[in-house]
């Protein structure tokens, strides 16, 4: 889905202003109830008459995208106002299905029938302290639990991802793994993830935002203005947004990149100069921007520099490889068209967002 520059803005604007300290207002909701769109409507203005709190537009934007042009409202068009999520992290919707145990397992669990292999320090989409292991794993989890012949499933953990795709998931070790973002397999049928992987319907979108020193001049208008910059990406995080067949950023040498273990050495190393920027989708930057305490020395730019979308990934070689797909993509579709996805993703989103303060 194409995301418009306001959006992003918009997003962005939530970020810098969480990240400044700002508050949320504690006005009483006016929720649970239908609400026509009017002219000079917006997503942030709609949060803010509803919930006396602009932050809390991403409830809106979730429950709504049928009714949205993109992240653009419709004049004329009816949203339900949902009462945003407060429920306690001990807590699980009364209709969850539990099948497995919370604690992260290390290895394949022979009773399973499907094993399949994440890594945390990923916030807000996997880790095992998070609340329900992460985002993407709550929608992982729930999407086994509805999809038609379900099957006894676990989840592995291992931090260094460097090991996921190969050898783990290339020799079968692990079934399936998440989340990967998909190259354009359109633009570069040939690129390596295309040939030997098969994705599942994307699971999320995130904006990729350059992270630069506050002050410090950089800018990024078009694409021309990261020419023969300094780039950092940490080694968790796939290029191929860097590199695709209008940028080849990377294989003709247009930029230097620097790739160390985790998303804080990046932000270190804008703050002190050693790289022009960061790209970093927006979610790992600035939960890694709080956690360095870099707050005023390291801000992220108002145009996205990219999009990628996160997807549960099967080797082409793996014997089962269609019928765990067509399962993993059943059930995502039966949480969208329940109104359960709407429901996890809002409740990670607050739960993110108040960590930032």
């Amino acid at each position: 889905m194409q995301r418009d520059l306001a959006f992003w803005i918009g997003r962005l604007l939530l970020v810098v202003g969480l990240l400044s300290g700002v508050a949320p207002s504690a006005a009483r909701a006016i929720c649970d109830v239908d609400y026509v769109v009017q002219p000079g409507d917006n997503l942030f203005t709609i949060a803010e008459a509803h919930y006396g709190d602009r932050d809390r537009w991403t409830v809106i934007y979730y429950r709504n995208q049928g009714e949205l042009a993109g992240p653009s409202v419709i004049p004329g068009r009816t949203l339900f106002i949902p009462c945003p999520p407060n429920m306690p992290i001990e807590s699980a919707p009364a209709d969850a299905v539990v099948t497995q145990e919370t604690t992260p397992a290390p290895t394949v669990q022979p009773a399973a029938e499907l094993n399949l292999l994440t890594g945390g320090q990923y916030a807000p989409f996997t880790d095992p302290d998070l609340p329900e292991q992460g985002l993407i794993t709550e929608l992982v989890r729930a999407a086994l639990e509805v999809a038609p012949s379900p099957v006894p499933y676990a989840i592995g953990w291992d931090n260094d991802w460097s090991q996921h795709l190969s050898p783990k998931l290339e020799s079968k070790q692990f079934d399936m793994g998440f989340p990967w973002a998909k190259p354009d397999c359109a633009d570069d049928p040939s690129a390596v993830r295309c040939v030997r992987y098969h994705y599942s319907d994307p699971l999320m979108e995130v904006p990729v935002m350059l992270f630069v020193r506050s002050g410090g001049g950089m800018v990024y208008g078009s694409d021309a203005d990261v020419i023969g910059k300094t780039l950092c990406r940490p080694l968790r995080e796939d290029v191929f947004d860097l590199d695709t067949a209008a940028r080849r950023w990377i294989s003709d040498d247009k930029v230097t990149l620097v790739q160390p273990a985790a998303a804080g050495d990046c932000l270190r190393m804008v703050a002190d100069g050693r790289v022009d920027a960061a790209a970093l989708n927006l979610f790992v930057g600035a939960s890694a921007l709080v956690a360095e305490g870099l707050r005023g020395r390291v801000e992220p730019l108002e145009k996205p520099l990219s999009q990628v979308s996160l997807h549960v990934i099967i080797s082409k070689t793996h014997w089962r490889g269609t019928s765990h797909l067509y399962r993993m993509n059943a059930g995502l579709r039966h949480l969208r068209e329940s109104g359960r996805y709407d429901e996890i993703v809002s409740r990670h989103m607050e739960l993110f967002w108040s960590g930032l303060q």
